[in-house]
């Protein structure tokens, strides 16, 4: 019993983006446009071009955020999944994790969508919302590969979607997601980045993706909550483990470029690998933050946005490799 209490307790430092103190409450704002559509799903709008959406999946009520493409963008729009942790929910990610400075301009042709986990209860621990992808997550049933998949054929009916260019990011239990996407949604997915996550055991023992992917790993040295050398009570794979996969994986060179870069200023130092020479152009990268915890680190903090690094590299690869 003393066990599943200690278990609980920390699981519920995964999210991210704070407690349900400091996370923005879910208020459903309608600004009276509604939108009912034959697929199954009721939209509203929350805010300027950022829409709630929900539908009936797995018989459990299930919702997510798009924010729209700047109305002056041309041609096909990209997608962006970015996915809250553990506990968390999609509002605090959406801040926390916070890509729309990058998106939201006439340039940069993205759709943000920001979907919210499930409620958890199994013999194991519970929680507000989780990723079922595995590890201390197991005995979930919720299906949420399909629940990803599902929100895609949702956004292509009403939008018009680079299917080649669908990106996944996310924080710690939404990292793990990003991995299982990677493994189990591979035909749909171009490339994903993890902060803080890892890969579950199950995840990493059944992965068998369609298509080279380019991979990105943000960690520090010292997160107790997903620890860089893993934790096998919770089926959490070691960081070095999970990117030797994936260098494996797309045949990468055998040795990284490393770059090192100390920022005194502020008493941390950013450790870059590079995995180059892989199939179809694509790079398997790791930044190791010496000293940083259980975080999504910020270059005023820790020397490297997560945020900014993640978008270049999205915008480096699609579905096919590298972009020319």
């Amino acid at each position: 019993m003393l066990r599943i209490l200690i278990l609980v307790f920390i699981l519920t430092s995964c999210g991210g983006g704070g407690t349900s103190s400091s996370s923005p409450i879910d208020t459903g704002n309608n600004s009276g446009n509604n939108q009912n559509n034959n697929n199954g799903e009721q939209c509203e709008q929350y805010q300027d071009r950022v829409f709630k959406c929900e539908f009936t999946h797995g018989n459990l009520s299930r919702y997510y955020y798009i924010h729209q493409p700047h109305p002056e963008a041309q041609g096909s729009s990209s997608v962006l999944f970015n996915l809250h942790g553990y506990g968390s929910n999609a509002l605090a990610q959406m801040q926390y994790g916070d890509f729309r400075d990058f998106a939201n301009n006439k340039e940069n042709n993205f759709i943000l969508i920001h979907p919210q986990g499930a409620p958890l209860n199994t013999a194991l621990t519970s929680s507000a919302s989780h990723w079922n992808s595995g590890g201390w997550t197991i005995g979930s049933t919720v299906d949420d590969v399909d629940f990803i998949d599902t929100i895609i054929g949702f956004i292509s009916q009403k939008y018009n979607i680079n299917q080649d260019r669908i990106y996944s990011t996310g924080m710690s239990n939404g990292g793990f997601m990003s991995y299982h996407l990677a493994c189990n949604l591979s035909s749909k997915i171009a490339a994903v980045a993890s902060v803080t996550g890892s890969m579950s055991r199950e995840t990493f023992n059944s992965c068998d993706p369609s298509h080279p992917t380019p991979v990105m790993q943000i960690h520090g040295t010292i997160d107790g909550t997903v620890p860089f050398d893993g934790n096998s009570a919770l089926g959490m794979e070691s960081i070095p483990d999970v990117i030797e996969f994936w260098r494996s994986y797309n045949s990468c060179s055998l040795d990284p470029v490393i770059k090192i870069e100390d920022f005194f200023e502020i008493g941390y130092s950013v450790e870059h690998q590079v995995y180059g020479s892989c199939l179809n152009e694509v790079q398997v990268e790791l930044y190791k933050v010496e000293g940083m915890w259980h975080t999504w680190p910020k270059e005023e903090d820790f020397g490297i946005s997560a945020s900014k690094v993640i978008w270049e590299f999205f915008n480096t690869y699609d579905y096919n490799g590298r972009m020319n």
